[in-house]
């Protein structure tokens, strides 16, 4: 049911001119959190299009969820597909192995590039490069 959900929602928020940054479901699969964004920025209109849409697709195919969130994903967003690392290239993100490199998880820096399915990304140790396949998260930093 769940990749039901997840493929419905993609469709909608593509099919509106949306790129689906992520979907949270609460525990129980009462709350239903979706995150778009655009090039040019997610608007409050934005926002309320999408959810409005979502809601007749929901009534049409009989989803059952108690509340729905749709907002951007913020400055420090996640970055969750290979074409993310490509688009902030130049931007400081936070990643987080599931299998560590060394003795290490956690790594801070630039992204530099995407190459052959891993990151290259600037530490203050220099370059390292981290597998996409072994990535568990990654997100933004925002820089003010």
């Amino acid at each position: 049911m769940r990749a039901d959900v997840e493929g419905l929602i993609e469709q909608v928020v593509t099919g509106l001119g949306y790129e689906l940054v992520d979907i949270e479901f609460s525990p129980k699969g009462r709350l239903l959190r979706v995150f778009l964004d655009i090039e040019r920025g997610i608007t409050v209109d934005d926002c309320a299009t999408v959810s409005n849409q979502l809601q007749r697709v929901f009534e049409v195919e009989n989803v059952d969820y108690d509340r729905l969130e749709v907002s951007s994903p913020g400055l420090d967003r996640p970055l969750k597909k290979l074409a993310d690392f490509e688009r902030f290239a130049g931007e400081q993100a936070q990643v987080r192995l599931s299998l560590p490199i060394g003795n290490q998880r956690n790594f801070v820096g630039v992204i530099e590039r995407v190459q052959d399915g891993a990151v290259a990304l600037r530490t203050e140790k220099g370059e390292v490069l981290l597998p996409f396949d072994d990535i568990e998260k990654a997100r933004l930093v925002p820089q003010f």
